[in-house]
């Protein structure tokens, strides 16, 4: 998988130097102008997201062009443009200013969280152990569990290395995803290559070749290399919830094609769009999803994917200071 993401890095410095400099004046409707050119010229999902709801981004220019004016105060602007960006449904598209960030948070905004960080503190205690990113401590019924809340943290061979040593008699393991946001895809793939035992296609992805829609290179296969250290070889349960985005969502579509892990709980958020930033006249800065990546079947993930068990937490449970999700996933490990 280093051979992709060195070939992503590629791929969006190329596209970094084929974005030229905005010459529309910094005006709202120089400003709005630049921010949809940019978009029509270099998101990466518009045919997707056409199939999947009718995205049609001509009609979004036309919808929002009568909405902006040179009269119009900077606080307007910037709600139009965020407006129009919505349309897009991307959890990775962000305006950015100095009085606010313009986000789509709905794909985790709009549905039960499936996640209490009471109900962790229940299950980890307080005699817990930490590796950088990850909390990690072995559950009453000898079942190993490990807390990663985000990749935004390095997490290191070493840290691998202790942490499955400590987990080693373990009778299978939990890996708990839930709320985790993405972060460093480098880290997610350290982590998955501690499960896999040979050279596994996981993924592809593309990058853009041109300025129109539908301009992409080939599909690039992403492999996941076995680590050389200490690997993984009973059973994980992956528990994943509609917040789990971007890096994470990666890694449950890497754990995922391996035969020995099952996810459990909600699906994911997606996020699979490799994402770059380009700048407005007036200087606000918004990032869009520019490299489109895929699973193994050459399927989008930028909705998310199913789990193989759907399990959502219930108040009854909550009430007795049980977590539904974490509980199936120690059934199913039981079992096999």
């Amino acid at each position: 998988m280093k051979k992709a993401l060195l070939y992503m890095i590629v791929c969006l410095a190329t596209l970094v130097s084929c974005v030229d400099t905005d010459e529309r004046p910094d005006t709202p409707v120089g400003n709005f102008g630049s921010l949809w050119r940019i978009i029509d010229e270099h998101y990466c999902f518009f045919d997707y997201k056409q199939q999947e709801y009718g995205l049609d981004w001509n009609a979004v220019y036309d919808k929002y062009k009568v909405r902006v004016n040179n009269n119009m105060t900077t606080v307007q602007l910037f709600e139009v443009l965020c407006d129009m960006l919505a349309e897009l449904r991307d959890g990775h598209v962000n305006l950015s200013s100095s009085m606010d960030y313009g986000r789509y948070w709905t794909w985790q905004e709009a549905y039960p969280k499936n996640y209490s960080d009471t109900l962790e503190r229940h299950y980890m205690g307080t005699d817990y152990l930490i590796a950088n990113g990850l909390h990690y401590r072995v559950l009453d019924d000898n079942i190993g569990y490990i807390r990663c809340a985000s990749f935004e943290t390095p997490i290191g061979e070493g840290n691998l290395d202790e942490m499955l040593s400590y987990l080693l008699f373990c009778r299978g393991l939990i890996i708990d995803i839930r709320n985790n946001g993405g972060g460093n895809l480098n880290v997610a793939e350290r982590l998955a290559g501690r499960f896999v035992h040979e050279k596994t296609l996981v993924g592809y992805m593309q990058h853009k070749t041109g300025t129109g829609h539908q301009d992409f290179s080939e599909l690039q296969e992403i492999y996941l290399e076995p680590s050389s250290n200490v690997r993984w070889n009973k059973q994980v349960c992956v528990l994943v919830n509609r917040s789990v985005f971007s890096a994470a969502n990666e890694f449950a579509v890497m754990m995922h094609c391996l035969p020995n892990v099952t996810l459990i709980g909600d699906h994911t958020g997606g996020g699979s769009g490799l994402p770059m930033s380009n700048s407005l006249p007036n200087g606000w800065s918004v990032r869009f999803s520019a490299c489109p990546m895929y699973d193994n079947h050459q399927q989008q993930t930028e909705f998310g994917i199913e789990p193989d068990i759907a399990v959502a937490l219930s108040n009854t449970s909550m009430a007795e200071n049980k977590d539904d999700i974490i509980e199936a996933a120690r059934k199913i490990i039981a079992e096999k």
